[in-house]
């Protein structure tokens, strides 16, 4: 991972599509850039692993990263799949724990790194500002209840819909959807736990009804309105 350098000025605009970002006050936005560190990685590279000590807060600013775990049987589990320009790793910068999951970059990908001590300092002198990390914490924690609850009451092809919406909307994190998914068929499989053959009979009957089509490595979204349907999604979530 080649060392951190300061990010360009014209990062901020970008950053604003967040809105968890775009939400906090000036001061906090301010605060995040001038302490943040850009990091760049080859296809492959570790952000960071399971167990280590966590070093921060983070953005996604080019390219993804597939955050998840090896198992002990060597199998592979994908919590999530980060794209620009979503935050992530409050959960260590709130309770001091070590990392739950391995970040890996899926291809060259580049990522802001806000460092934990220096964020500390700052909070310290600003303690308010802690809620705007519970915040992005608390988001990602009403999402995870849904998928629980998804996992137990919803089919398949109901699931499959739902998280297609979700990746569009950046869980939560854009209001303007992505009308392309740039993520293979195994790696959305790994995502709902299911073999690569379920999420590809899936996906065939979303396509069968002319709600998405399938091509190499993506998955384009042709009735953004239909997949909050059969999902049962509200169109706005909280």
């Amino acid at each position: 991972m080649a060392a951190g350098t300061p990010p360009p000025a014209a990062l901020r605009a970008a950053l604003e599509s967040d809105a968890w970002f775009a939400s906090c006050d000036a001061v906090l936005r301010e605060s995040l850039f001038e302490r943040a560190r850009l990091w760049r990685l080859a296809g492959g590279e570790r952000l960071f692993a399971r167990g280590a000590d966590a070093e921060g807060l983070c953005c996604v600013c080019a390219g993804a990263l597939r955050i998840g775990a090896m198992q002990a049987d060597g199998s592979e589990s994908l919590l999530a799949y980060v794209e620009p320009y979503q935050w992530f790793g409050e959960i260590s910068m709130i309770d001091g724990a070590p990392r739950t999951h391995d970040a890996v970059a899926d291809g060259d990908t580049a990522v802001l790194v806000v460092a934990r001590a220096a964020l500390h300092d700052w909070l310290r002198e600003h303690p308010a500002h802690w809620r705007d990390l519970a915040r992005l914490a608390c988001a990602k924690l009403r999402m995870s209840f849904g998928v629980l609850e998804d996992i137990a009451h919803l089919p398949l092809e109901a699931r499959l819909a739902k998280r297609l919406w979700l990746l569009a909307h950046g869980f939560g994190a854009r209001e303007s959807a992505r009308r392309v998914v740039r993520l293979p068929q195994e790696q959305l499989a790994l995502m709902l736990g299911v073999s690569r053959q379920s999420a590809n009979k899936a996906l065939r009957g979303l396509e069968a009804q002319g709600w998405v089509a399938l091509r190499y490595g993506e998955i384009e979204i042709l009735d953004l309105d239909a997949l909050p349907k059969i999902a049962a999604l509200p169109r706005n979530p909280e």
